[in-house]
């Protein structure tokens, strides 16, 4: 090997191994903060994609972006295995051409929050390792449309979503649509508490107890499919909103900020992830309007648990399904 080609080929190893190492010191202390442990060969391998997802957000925030991207727990996971742990895993057919929600023609408050408006909005959750997103969505709306009716806030199950909605075209912690599981709860008659039905992360067989039901759903609105104007018509003059959408990569590491993204589609059929829309409103230069937006993967992740995104684009579908209860007695 001729002397300058050997002389690269040492650079290169070097600062390879200067980067395993310096990526090394702050897995060690990723892996302290968050409780993470490994076997010797596990360690090795989580370590590669760590050093990979911290050049990934590195590189982001080092561009000009409207959110920022940082390192979270998710961050010794591939996005191959991310989606396989927490996103939905069957196709949505969550495309409601005409819905029935009648929007009215405001006008709007530039910004609402419904955490700010009273106690209509419950902490956030943990959906785990189980593709579960679509019951934290149903239930978290739920939940504000009966506090909001009744002055009571009181937090409901997803296990029994996962457990007894099947026959409603969902699939426990392969996926479902909030806008089914409302149809369940209807014709079901009820939804018990969290407490009274407490929540696995992973499927299992029905154990709804009907004299426990805490919540029930009167009727289901749909908005139409990319009325991202009904949406807000709904938020703004009702209460949150469930929505879908489709999660990329670089939606994963997200930390603060409006997100965007040019890497999502936005049609209904690529939706793989549901949230729940608790307001609205518009960044400091007034040229971004944004969805405030509560998660399913526990406060550790983004702004405490929520995100926000762009509004007004149908950015990565979030238009395509979105729904809310009638709250039923």
């Amino acid at each position: 090997m001729p002397l300058i080609l050997l002389t690269l080929f040492v650079a290169f190893v070097y600062t390879q191994q200067l980067t395993l190492l310096g990526g090394e010191y702050q897995f060690k202390r990723w892996m302290s903060h968050h409780n993470k442990v490994y076997n010797s060969t596990e360690y090795f391998h989580r370590l590669r994609i760590f050093i990979e997802n911290k050049k990934m957000v590195d590189v982001h925030n080092a561009e000009s972006h409207t959110f920022t991207m940082g390192l979270n727990q998710f961050s010794d996971m591939t996005f191959e295995e991310f989606k396989n742990f927490f996103l939905l895993q069957e196709p949505q057919n969550c495309s409601a051409s005409k819905g029935n929600h009648v929007s009215r023609s405001g006008p709007y408050p530039k910004a609402v929050d419904w955490r700010a408006k009273g106690n209509f909005v419950t902490p956030v959750k943990n959906q785990g390792h189980c593709g579960s997103c679509w019951t934290f969505s149903t239930t978290g709306c739920l939940e504000s449309v009966n506090a909001i009716a009744t002055g009571k806030l009181i937090s409901l199950s997803e296990q029994q979503l996962i457990d007894c909605a099947q026959n409603f075209n969902n699939q426990g912690c392969m996926g479902g649509l909030p806008s089914q599981a409302f149809e369940y709860i209807k014709y079901n008659n009820g939804l018990m508490t969290e407490e009274d039905y407490p929540y696995k992360g992973y499927d299992d067989t029905c154990h709804f107890h009907p004299p426990l039901a805490a919540a029930f759903v009167h009727e289901v609105v749909n908005i139409s499919s990319y009325d991202e104007d009904a949406m807000l018509d709904a938020v703004a003059r009702l209460n949150p909103v469930t929505f879908g959408f489709e999660v990329t990569a670089d939606f994963m590491h997200y930390k603060d900020g409006v997100y965007t993204s040019t890497l999502c589609k936005n049609t209904a059929d690529k939706v793989n992830h549901a949230v729940l829309a608790v307001g609205y409103g518009i960044d400091n230069n007034n040229t971004m309007p944004y969805w405030i937006v509560k998660n399913s993967w526990g406060v550790a992740w983004g702004l405490d648990g929520y995100f926000m995104i762009e509004r007004e684009k149908n950015m990565c579908g979030l238009a395509a399904c979105a729904s809310y209860p009638i709250p039923g007695v």
